[in-house]
């Protein structure tokens, strides 16, 4: 073969091996610019459960303006105050409480809270009803070390009644949290939530005169649907009496309760957000809340 043919098509195979060479660099360039980081969500990862200055609001109704979250607040920690965040599509109202935190009651007395109470129904006519709608994202829950201590409150059904006896603003039946922990690396890390019902077994009841029923696992940080009305319906064998329900529906799951001595209930009423936290910390959030009542005098 001539020399010089030789000589010039190494010459060409060069200059396109350079072209290509110097075209290729600008794209790998533009891939690691363009490359968007791994989103952190909203969980709180510190170490400290202590109060802090912004977390210590004066007074328990202390709020944002127009929150998204429907309710008056009740703010008893001074761990953190109410904010609301935007991720996955919506706003959400977080609530982070931690043990020991309660700076508006007395030392040692009542359980800290960030919750949002709703104006109840106070008629018992039958279709009187407070019903409660949202969308509930778990982060964490307290864990003080033995089954009566865990969990943390996401939700409750409120209501005084006749006769006395028990707290001066009842709980009727509270929805609690439990953590369920990992295995390997995970082992020391809340991965899931056991959500159970308390409710009670005697108008008043408190203590024993309550039992935890299970209900479901839910994942964490799983956005779960959750329904909740209390009021009053017709005694389907009997068309002369009454039941006082507490009906919920979590994450398209139907758990119904009728609760006793429906003739003594006055109220229905509802409470939601983050109560309880005997060890550790609790991190709730809320989104697209919804709430309405009906009133029919008896």
């Amino acid at each position: 073969m001539n020399s010089k043919f030789v000589s010039l098509f190494s010459f060409v195979i060069f200059i396109s091996l350079t072209a290509c060479s110097k075209d290729a660099s600008p794209v790998e360039e533009e891939e690691e610019v363009i490359e968007e980081p791994i989103a952190q969500g909203d969980e709180d990862t510190g170490t400290s459960l202590a109060c802090t200055a912004q977390g210590t609001n004066p007074s328990r109704t202390t709020d944002i303006a127009n929150p998204v979250n429907v309710g008056t607040i009740d703010d008893r920690s001074c761990y953190a105050n109410y904010r609301e965040v935007s991720l996955y599509g919506k706003t959400w109202g977080v609530y982070n409480i931690t043990d020991g935190s309660n700076h508006i009651d007395a030392p040692n007395t009542l359980q800290p809270r960030m919750e949002r109470s709703l104006s109840r129904s106070q008629e018992t006519g039958v279709g009187s009803f407070a019903r409660f709608k949202g969308i509930v994202r778990i982060l964490e829950v307290g864990d003080a070390g033995s089954f009566n201590q865990d969990g943390s409150y996401l939700i409750q059904a409120k209501g005084n009644h006749t006769g006395g006896g028990g707290s001066a603003d009842p709980a009727i039946c509270l929805y609690r949290a439990h953590p369920v922990y990992g295995t390997g690396d995970d082992a020391d890390k809340q991965v899931a939530f056991d959500i159970y019902a308390e409710r009670i077994l005697e108008r008043g009841g408190s203590g024993s005169g309550r039992e935890v029923v299970f209900l479901k696992q839910v994942a964490k940080n799983a956005e779960i649907d959750f329904e909740l009305e209390i009021g009053f319906r017709e005694d389907p064998n009997d068309a002369s009496k009454k039941i006082h329900y507490c009906d919920a529906v979590i994450g398209g799951e139907a758990f119904n309760f009728n609760i006793p001595d429906p003739e003594r209930g006055l109220q229905s009423g509802i409470r939601y957000g983050a109560y309880r936290v005997k060890g550790g910390r609790a991190q709730i959030r809320w989104a697209e809340t919804t709430y309405e009542k009906a009133e029919v005098v008896d």
